[in-house]
Formats: C-alpha cells, structure tokens, sequence
C-alpha cells in the first residue's frame, strides 16, 4: 500500500488557496470581482459596472422580508438608475426553480441574477445586501432587509460623490535641454 500523505498535504494546501481566494467580501475593502449572468442572458462583470453605487442583493421567495424589499429596491432603481445606481438581484438555491422565477422577473427592471461567480454570499440569512461605492468598495454587507429610510441614508450620499476619474496618463519624460559643461 502506498504512502498518501502527499496526496493528502496537496489537497489540503489546495483547498486552503481556493479559500483565500472566496473569502468573505468585508466592509471597507475593495469589492472582490464578480461575474453574473441574468436572466436575460446578460452577462455583467464588476468592472462593466465601475463607477457606479451597487447592490448586489440575495434573496428567496420564501422570505417575507425579501418580498418586501423587492419591490422598494426596483423604485430605488427606477428612480436612481440615471445617476448611476445599479441592483442586481440574486435568488437563493433554495428559492423556486428559474423557471417559476422568470414571470417575478419579468415584473421588475433590476437584473434577476441567473448565475453568479465569485465569493458573495449570504451572510447567514436573506435579506442579504451588499452595498459597493463608486469606487469599488464595499461600504455595507448585513443580513437585513432595507427600508426607504435605510437606503436613503445609505445610497443618497454615495451617489453624490462623483465616480473616481481615471488616472492621468503618465507624462514621457523630457529630453535634457542643458547645455553639456565642457571639461
């Protein structure tokens, strides 16, 4: 029989980088890239969306509070969207099948998320939000659901703040135009 410990130690050392790597996103550290498909077949990446204050919302049709919420986030979004709001609402594994979901979605003008790749996830109950500035930072993640009040106090001032421009290109540098000293 042959020694598995090698085997063992690289699995484990695998599983322990793939971890790193879907850490929990944490509140007051750049938004770790995402990719979601929509419903529509729409497929949005974090940076397609850069510059913009995003909710990345994670809900159930099981869950009153949710319920609630959906509605108020697609008036946020209607009202908002011109100045650069985004929602994009994911439902849960546990929720109803896609096929159930489509004519819920079809109600509502904020993307329902049909896949979602990178590390977001529920923090322990639905409602979850997660709330990223204009700059790519996350500025909230909370299991909870939000109302009017809530989201004014949150969204209205992160969409005063202008988008993060661009760095200026960096400037070539200058031949010398000094006169040579002669020895």
């Amino acid at each position: 029989m042959r020694n598995g410990k090698p085997a063992i130690v690289f699995a484990l050392i695998t599983a322990m980088c793939a971890g790193a790597s879907w850490a929990t996103p944490k509140v007051g550290q750049p938004a770790p890239d995402f990719t979601v498909t929509t419903f529509g077949g729409r497929t949005v990446k974090l940076a397609d969306l850069k510059g913009d204050v995003i909710i990345l919302n994670f809900w159930a049709t099981w869950c009153g509070p949710c319920r609630a919420e959906l509605p108020l986030l697609e008036a946020y979004f209607k009202a908002y969207n011109k100045y650069g709001f985004q929602v994009l609402a994911v439902a849960t594994e546990d929720s109803l099948p896609e096929s159930r979901l489509r004519p819920v979605a079809a109600q509502l003008t904020i993307p329902f998320v049909k896949r979602l790749e990178g590390p977001y996830r529920t923090v322990g109950a639905v409602p979850t939000n997660y709330v990223i500035d204009r700059a790519g930072n996350i500025v909230y993640a909370k299991a909870a659901a939000f109302n009017l009040a809530a989201l004014d106090a949150l969204i209205i001032p992160l969409l005063r703040k202008p988008p993060p421009q661009p760095p200026a290109p960096a400037t070539p540098p200058q031949p010398d135009t000094t006169t040579p000293v002669k020895p």
